[in-house]
């Protein structure tokens, strides 16, 4: 065979490889790419400049050296919440409640500081990072249970739950685990700088939440894409009763896959209390619980893919303070076109497998 009609015949059954593959990112790219067009229809209802908004976004959250470390400090957070989306849903789950798992791994974290502090920087901050990912993923993988056991909606249950978390939070902070020294703002007690998370040596001030948030992104990636555990919970996500008939533990799959992303959540909290605000208080309920679901959802819940997510979605709420100032808009701003990319993403999930673009057939393999 020459090598011209090698190369026909190897292109083809290239692209009828890698084309179809291309479904899961093309259709999330379309959809931001759409969602973002109609907000902009929506700013010029309220008499803005897209253009300006945009430019704005890009300034604060990309334009200088000081707005990248602004958006890469807001990234560990949404990585961690991330995982707590697209690994349930591995298992076709739709967990939404990492907001309250972030909360309740921030303040069990905190508490554990202070209740460490005589021990060595080191382990006080492992034992600390295990009480959150132990509380994290007891709350999230308590909503795994409930599905198998009792039916329950795991989307309704999570998101219940959340309310709850944070209402105990609040509760905990304010009474039996408050530092009296916080009169204006209820805090647990700061910890000692020994129990402090520093900065990575990259050059720019972001602390080690980042790193370890894109390593658990790559460990869960080979959990779901490269173990048979990941492939048991491709299966039952796929079809639950193909899984019972090849005697795959579902139940187990289901309650493990949902406290590790619970764990991954409460992992957020425990970042956030010792990196960034040194105690536990209300300032972990910010949303990035909520934001994760967005960041899962555009991802295609691929761990990996979770990482680029992640940073340009920091980088748009990186910017709601500088466009709150410049284009006297409300600080929610951002998160109406976080709404209305949802919606659309949403929508779009009705064009997978409907595109012909994408067929096998058409590329020269088999439909």
């Amino acid at each position: 065979m020459s090598d011209v009609t090698a190369s026909r015949t190897v292109f083809p059954a290239a692209l009828s490889i890698w084309v179809p593959r291309l479904e899961a990112v093309i259709i999330p790219i379309g959809a931001l790419v759409v969602g973002l067009g109609l907000f902009a229809v929506f700013l010029l209802f309220l008499g803005r400049s897209p253009v300006d908004f945009f430019a704005l976004v890009y300034k604060a959250g990309f334009g200088t050296g000081f707005s990248w470390k602004n958006t890469l400090s807001r990234v560990a957070p949404l990585l961690f919440a991330g995982l707590c989306v697209a690994l349930p849903a591995r298992l076709g789950l739709v967990v939404i409640g990492g907001e309250g798992a972030i909360a309740l791994g921030g303040l069990a974290a905190a508490v554990m500081g202070v209740w460490s502090g005589a021990l060595p920087g080191a382990i006080g901050l492992i034992l600390m990072a295990a009480a959150a990912m132990v509380i994290g993923g007891a709350w999230i993988g308590a909503i795994g249970f409930l599905r198998i056991k009792r039916g329950v909606n795991e989307t309704i249950a999570s998101l219940l739950m959340a309310y709850i978390a944070i209402a105990l939070m609040n509760h905990l902070v304010e009474g039996a685990f408050r530092d009296p020294a916080s009169l204006n703002k209820p805090s647990t007690a700061p910890l000692p700088d020994s129990l402090r998370v520093g900065d990575m040596p990259i050059g720019i001030e972001v602390h080690w939440g980042l790193g370890i948030g894109v390593l658990c992104c790559f460990l869960c990636w080979i959990l779901l894409d490269r173990t048979t555990i990941g492939f048991a919970a491709r299966v039952a996500g796929g079809n639950i009763r193909a899984a019972q008939v090849q005697s795959l533990p579902v139940g187990k799959l289901v309650i493990g896959f949902t406290a590790l992303g619970g764990s991954m959540a409460g992992l957020a909290g425990y970042f956030e209390v010792t990196a960034t605000h040194g105690a536990a208080n209300a300032s972990l309920v910010v949303g990035y619980g909520y934001t994760g679901i967005l960041v899962a959802f555009l991802a295609r819940h691929n761990p990996i893919a979770i990482i680029p997510v992640a940073v340009l979605l920091a980088g748009f709420e990186a910017s709601s303070g500088l466009i709150q100032r410049r284009m006297d808009l409300p600080d929610a701003t951002i998160l109406v076109m976080q709404g209305i990319v949802f919606v659309v993403l949403l929508l779009s999930e009705t064009l997978y497998g409907r595109l012909r673009i994408f067929r096998p057939d058409l590329w020269g393999g088999k439909a």
